[in-house]
């Protein structure tokens, strides 16, 4: 491919824009956070004496400790049974082509136009119908279900670019299905797993409105989602709040850098194969 200097000055100055776009706001939450705890941050100043203690005061005030711990059990419970459940669905409409797949396929599409928003009351409803209303089930079976859509049809365009010759093969050898995706499909499948996997921890980490709504008890809910009694219990201390944001965004940001590298590459296999 060739290209052009034209391209490729427009090229970086599109990164830099877009790079400067996503640190500023995290360079003003520092900033703001920095601040003393009665003062009301005003744009991106450095403070003539950064107050590094407002980190330890929201750690300590917003439970860090405790909303780790549950956020971990949430998403233990979200991650690998929506990977699970993902990867056999996908599989069965990409590979074994069944009968109806077409239409149960474009029903996971539909899936993914329906927000949040507009089913959390209903969801309100069954949830407390089914008893698990302030349970941390009440945030572990929605989300399952509601990410069910997205990881069907991610998974789905990875089988669906799979060989056919290579399940022939495995069939002719005498291995049985689950034999083929254990010991076949998911070593091939590896990069759209962890990709998958890394894009339901982050929503999960980060979910704020299923957790706020369905629980009431701050300290069973998500970090994120735990941030919405923090904002209520410190609304005039906007450096605490500032800190508390930090601390909760942190795991998701390092979880990303460690595995950039696998989700880029899932993304540049499905280019290559579309």
């Amino acid at each position: 491919m060739i290209v052009n200097k034209a391209e490729v000055v427009i090229g970086r100055v599109v990164l830099v824009v877009v790079l400067v776009l996503t640190v500023l706001p995290l360079v003003g939450l520092l900033s703001g956070a920095l601040q003393p705890a009665d003062r009301i941050p005003g744009g991106i100043s450095w403070p003539a004496d950064p107050q590094w203690g407002n980190f330890a005061d929201a750690f300590r005030t917003a439970h860090v400790w405790q909303l780790l711990g549950s956020s971990a059990l949430i998403v233990l419970g979200v991650v690998p049974l929506s990977l699970v459940m993902a990867t056999l669905a996908g599989y069965a409409l990409g590979n074994l082509r069944i009968r109806g797949g077409r239409v149960v396929f474009l029903v996971f599409v539909l899936g993914l136009t329906i927000p949040f928003e507009a089913i959390i009351i209903p969801l309100y409803y069954q949830i407390t119908d089914m008893g698990l209303l302030n349970t941390r089930w009440a945030i572990i079976l929605p989300l399952i279900g509601l990410y069910m859509p997205f990881g069907v049809v991610w998974m789905r365009a990875h089988f669906i670019g799979v060989p056919a010759e290579l399940s022939e093969a495995a069939r002719i050898d005498g291995a049985s299905t689950f034999q083929e995706i254990r010991r076949i499909q998911l070593p091939l499948a590896a990069p759209a797993l962890s990709s998958l996997a890394i894009l339901l921890f982050l929503w999960t980490w980060n979910q704020f409105l299923l957790p706020l709504v369905l629980v009431d008890d701050p300290d069973k809910r998500t970090m994120a989602g735990a941030l919405g009694a923090f904002q209520g219990q410190y609304l005039n201390q906007l450096p605490l709040m500032f800190a508390a944001a930090l601390i909760i965004m942190l795991p998701t940001i390092v979880i990303y850098v460690i595995f950039q590298r696998q989700f880029i590459k899932a993304l540049l296999q499905g280019a290559v194969k579309g």
